[in-house]
């Protein structure tokens, strides 16, 4: 999962991009990029490894000119980790083009080898952003123009969605023309456009994963960037949208709601806390259903996405709702954590409980989901050990079964804990006096309330079921291999006398 930013603004964007990538830095804690462009086509680019905070600095920002810009945060989606993979990525024919990228191909290896022999361009990493980026720009070179018009940019896109299969939200930079946005044809990643009018200056525009990211910088929301439409903004500040897909249809990842978006986002028409709002309620009612003369004296949210949930559950039952655990906020999620000791360490380090909260008590805690079942393991003992009578524990999604093959770096199947155990077997495992998972049904109908108008959701690692259509056995082996800790340890440890070709990892200017 990443989260992507562009803008074409009347004056330097830099301050915008680095105030947008922060509010937008739970979608990625790896790394961070940011490429601008000046009005005499020159692009400055910086990124590196690192928080927002951390890559970037005064003497940066003063090299970042112009006033059309993208930038990227960024977790590994495929288990791939170092400087060589931040983005955005750049190529410079034709015209010189920057991408940033949100998302995960399916067709990877085929695209990869049809652009080698075929198209003959050179891909430098085993990143997908890098092969999409060759493949708009391959496209865009074939309409042989020397000056890009809406059309070619457009007629190329269309041939990317003809090309590439998967889950991407996409913003890129033509060095001298303008921004370019554009959604896979399903609408499984997330990307919303808007604009902030000024008197002296006129219209601005801003694309970017979530909502939230226009809200703080005074942008106003105009919608999502439909499935498979693509976004034109010159960087004059005219505004071309058309659609490239032949066949869109809306399926968002609902997981999106579950964990990743920010509460105060609004996606696809949905409201991000209003969602969680009704998964707790939901959670509430089949507890209601199921053991209507329930002992809980207390509920205590794993925070902090579970929070809203935990909420709206306590409401609903009619019970307390606590803050029982204090959670350290320099302390990374610990679902994008390589390896499982560090996962461990970092549960601890991260989280801790109020005694007073716990003592004597039944207590219900409420997380977003359970996916290693590591982390609950941890809090479920440290609730014990703070002197709770019960433990009980909820998830306000279902038990996660499959791998994520849109851009989210779930584990292997195999770590996944409720792939191989039914779910007694989980209880038992992550030591609950009862478990409590959220209905698949009530999950969707919680996200589907804030827009009758969505048909599906892509909601795969609860299901199985893939929406491209193209996820078979080979597919997940090959996945399984790239994600599993055993590989992830490799690839970290493995750091030799490995090169990097065209790594910058302080500002540079490429024409």
């Amino acid at each position: 999962m990443c989260g992507i930013v562009g803008i074409v603004g009347r004056n330097d964007v830099n301050l915008k991009l680095y105030g947008a990538l922060t509010m937008l830095q739970h979608r990625g804690q790896d790394a961070a990029g940011i490429v601008t462009c000046d009005d005499k086509g020159k692009l400055a680019q910086q990124k590196a490894n690192g928080l927002v905070r951390d890559v970037f600095r005064t003497r940066h920002m003063q090299r970042l000119v112009g006033n059309m810009g993208i930038g990227h945060v960024r977790y590994p989606t495929a288990g791939s980790t170092g400087p060589a993979l931040a983005q955005p990525f750049y190529v410079n024919s034709p015209y010189g083009i920057a991408l940033a990228h949100n998302g995960n191909l399916t067709n990877l290896e085929e695209v990869a080898e049809h652009l080698h022999k075929s198209d003959l361009r050179h891909v430098n990493t085993d990143s997908d952003s890098e092969v999409l980026l060759n493949v708009f720009a391959h496209e865009l070179q074939a309409r042989g123009k020397p000056v890009p018009s809406e059309d070619d940019i457009f007629d190329a896109i269309a041939a990317v969605h003809r090309r590439v299969r998967g889950g991407y939200a996409v913003v890129a930079l033509i060095a001298g023309y303008g921004v370019v946005a554009f959604r896979d044809p399903h609408g499984i990643r997330p990307l919303v456009f808007g604009t902030r009018e000024s008197k002296k200056r006129g219209i601005e525009y801003m694309i970017a994963s979530e909502s939230v990211a226009l809200d703080v910088l005074g942008y106003e929301l105009v919608r999502d960037v439909a499935p498979g439409e693509a976004v034109y903004i010159t960087g004059a500040g005219q505004c071309h949208t058309r659609q490239c897909a032949e066949n869109p249809s809306l399926s968002p990842c609902i997981f999106e709601h579950v964990y990743f978006a920010r509460p105060d986002s609004i996606m696809d028409g949905v409201s991000v806390y209003k969602a969680r709002l009704r998964q707790g309620e939901k959670l509430a009612d089949k507890i209601l259903r199921e053991r209507p003369d329930h002992d809980i004296d207390v509920v205590i949210p794993i925070p902090d996405s579970s929070r809203v949930a935990g909420q709206a559950l306590a409401q609903r039952l009619g019970v307390k709702f606590r803050e029982g655990l204090v959670k350290n906020r320099y302390i990374g999620r610990t679902f994008i954590m390589p390896g499982q000791q560090q996962r461990k360490k970092s549960v601890r380090q991260k989280l801790n409980a109020i005694g007073l909260e716990f003592q004597g008590k039944n207590v219900m805690l409420v997380d977003d989901s359970i996916v290693r079942g590591t982390t609950c393991k941890q809090i479920i003992q440290m609730a014990r050990d703070a002197g709770a009578a019960k433990v009980y524990f909820a998830s306000a999604a279902p038990a996660v079964k499959y791998p994520n093959v849109y851009g989210i770096d779930m584990p292997s199947a195999n770590e996944l804990i409720a792939h191989g155990l039914d779910h007694d077997a989980i209880c038992k495992e992550i030591g609950a006096d009862w478990l409590l998972y959220q209905d698949i049904g009530d999950l969707v109908a919680a996200s589907a309330e804030g827009n009758p108008e969505i048909q599906t959701f892509e909601a795969a690692v609860f299901t199985g079921e893939y929406i491209t259509g193209d996820v078979d056995k080979r597919f997940l082996d090959r996945l399984d291999a790239a994600r599993n800790d055993a590989t992830k340890a490799h690839k970290n440890g493995d750091d030799g006398d490995s090169a990097v070709i065209g790594l910058h990892n302080d500002s540079v200017e490429v024409s």
